[in-house]
């Protein structure tokens, strides 16, 4: 076991490319801002990836902080709005059962709620107000009802691609519209079409409505949530450009330069088969998909058994490898039962490489070497020792918190609808009595048959014992 104080969590920060020592501003305190969903659509394994990522960041800052973790609700955007018109439904029909479903789905893979979870709707005073000040700055301007930024006003924009200007727009879509200074400036504010959502503002025209830009939505709930200069703020890495350069620029220019997030860490692509994930290719899972093949905790393992910075690639091996690994993580821990008053006892390894930039491979590969330990224990005690640090150490991974009799005899899938508890019991007295009536072959068809399902037995002299596999 370890103690805390002698580790310091490093982390890569995406803005200065370094890995850099973990400091927070306020001693004891942590900001952190994760971007969330935009609630049109159920959430692919994709959007999982973050999700689990900072889930873990989060436990792991919560050991030695208190930490105030915002995971932002974007319930206004173009794709939200077609999608209501597509469904002929009100928007708010589509942002409220997509909201649900997320929730849950995250809440499956075991993914703590978040400390804050603002809607963009509920901010958008806030919002109106950071685009005043950065009118007031000369850092935006009006133009036929919107408002963009300038980014030529910005000297340090492109401070977090590390890229010319000219690149990152040859890499990204631009949106050219007649009323942009620079075909780079980006909307901070637009008209709404009738119908849409809209919001009284100063830059409204002929009395139409308007709405905030994706962008400067994530800048107004860090700053009403977390305060003008916050931790770290994490997100995917196909968020970097345009969406946190555009955070940053914004509200480094709004606020005062050194504000906004000190630290910034990007979680790598996720692919399937080598590709990326697309509709149009047939390689697009949504998370409730893969809820068919495998529960949460098994999905939420194969995406931490990847180096978070590191492309993740998604293959039909990927559940069936973290299945496996976790059934020899539960076995070790068969026997033990949960002990949630009893402080914490985690592994130095295990917490060593976690704080060397969330290494989860490498903490992963130490719980296995912890269950080798358990299983080979010579005593009862130095076995129940073992299993102690083994299920505390797995926690900060958000994995191995249920009795292991519950992980081998629960569904499979969340979407399970092979043979249930009392069946396959009804099974195993039926092969007792088979057995005690010397009848071996009924005997072996029932447990053949029950392979064919999954499930295993395993006799002993206190009685079978199965296993979903």
């Amino acid at each position: 076991m370890t103690s805390l104080t002698h580790n310091t969590l490093h982390i890569y920060n995406t803005l200065t490319r370094t890995l850099e020592e973990f400091t927070p501003r306020k001693p004891g305190r942590v900001g952190l801002y994760v971007c969330g969903p935009t609630v049109y659509d159920r959430a692919h394994i994709g959007n999982a990836r973050p999700v689990v990522v900072f889930d873990t960041l989060y436990r792991i800052l919560s050991l030695e902080n208190k930490v105030t973790y915002v995971k932002n609700i974007t319930d206004i955007d173009d794709k939200i709005i077609k999608a209501a018109q597509e469904q002929k439904v009100q928007i708010s029909e589509i942002t409220e059962k997509f909201t649900k479903l997320y929730q849950k789905d995250m809440a499956a893979l075991n993914a703590l709620p978040p400390s804050k979870e603002p809607r963009a709707t509920d901010n958008v005073p806030e919002m109106i107000s950071m685009i005043k000040s950065l009118i007031e700055k000369k850092h935006a301007y009006v133009a036929d009802g919107h408002v963009l930024f300038d980014t030529t006003s910005d000297e340090n924009y492109g401070c977090l691609s590390h890229q010319p200007l000219d690149d990152m727009i040859a890499g990204a879509r631009v949106e050219v519209a007649p009323y942009k200074k620079n075909p780079q400036d980006f909307v901070l504010w637009k008209p709404s079409n009738d119908g849409d959502p809209g919001w009284e503002s100063p830059w409204n025209l002929n009395g139409k409505l308007g709405r905030p830009g994706w962008h400067i939505e994530c800048s107004a709930m860090g700053l009403a949530h977390l305060g003008a200069t916050f931790d770290i703020h994490g997100g995917g890495l196909d968020l970097s450009f345009p969406h946190h350069e555009n955070e940053i620029a914004q509200s480094t220019c709004a606020l005062g330069r050194g504000t906004f997030a000190r630290y910034w860490m990007h979680n790598g692509m996720l692919m399937v088969n080598g590709a990326k994930m697309s509709k149009s290719l047939g390689n697009f899972y949504t998370v409730a998909d893969l809820f068919e093949q495998a529960n949460g905790e098994t999905i939420r393992f194969a995406i931490l058994s990847c180096q978070y910075r590191q492309p993740l690639d998604w293959q039909k091996t990927t559940l069936p490898q973290a299945k496996a690994a976790l059934d020899g993580l539960y076995t070790a821990l068969e026997g033990f039962g949960l002990d949630e008053d009893s402080p914490l006892a985690i592994d130095d390894i295990v917490l060593t490489a976690l704080y060397d930039d969330l290494n989860t491979p490498k903490a992963i590969a130490r719980l296995h070497e912890l269950a080798k330990e358990a299983n080979k224990a010579k005593t009862e005690t130095e076995k129940r020792d073992l299993q102690k640090v083994l299920r505390d150490s797995g926690s900060l991974l958000g994995i191995l918190q249920q009795e292991a009799i519950n992980w081998f005899q629960g569904p499979l899938t969340t979407t399970s609808n092979g043979l249930s508890s009392d069946e396959i019991q009804d099974f195993i007295n039926k092969r007792t009595q088979a057995r005690l009536h010397k009848d071996f072959a009924e005997s072996d068809r029932i447990r053949d048959y029950l392979l064919e399902h999954h499930i295993s037995l395993e006799d002993s002299a206190t009685g079978t014992l199965w296993k979903r596999r």
